[in-house]
């Protein structure tokens, strides 16, 4: 990997972002077209980001079954498409990727909330991942 993880990460809450509005048919060119915009990515990340949401988007349902198991009475129906793409991502680093800490996986989705959430999306998503983590445990 030449880019930071934390660059890897923002791409792919983006992408993740998207797909609440091209949910499937044309996914694969979704990811496509959008890492061919990324004019510094190496061939080595394209493929990293890509392998990343094709495991993510093949795994939506049972995330988003998860995510409502553990957001006391919220429905993914009803979060905000930020806040639900940032906690699709940490669910699937926390449970997929040995290379993150469950710990930074809820830091880092924190942080990019602070960058592209509202003004609770912090406080919402620590709260979701927390209980995710604590009933991993």
């Amino acid at each position: 990997m030449s880019m930071k993880r934390k660059t890897l990460r923002d791409l792919s809450m983006k992408l993740l972002y998207q797909y609440n509005f091209y949910p499937n048919p044309d996914l694969d060119k979704q990811v496509f077209l959008f890492l061919e915009q990324q004019e510094e990515i190496s061939p080595e990340d394209r493929e990293f980001v890509k392998k990343r949401m094709t495991d993510i988007f093949s795994h939506v349902d049972e995330i988003d079954r998860q995510i409502e198991a553990k957001a006391d009475g919220w429905k993914v129906s009803r979060m905000s498409k930020v806040d639900l793409s940032i906690i699709r991502l940490a669910i699937y680093e926390i449970q997929n990727d040995p290379e993150v800490p469950e710990s930074v996986a809820i830091n880092e989705a924190v942080e990019i909330a602070k960058d592209y959430g509202g003004d609770d999306s912090p406080k919402f998503i620590n709260g979701v991942l927390a209980k995710f983590a604590e009933k991993k445990a």
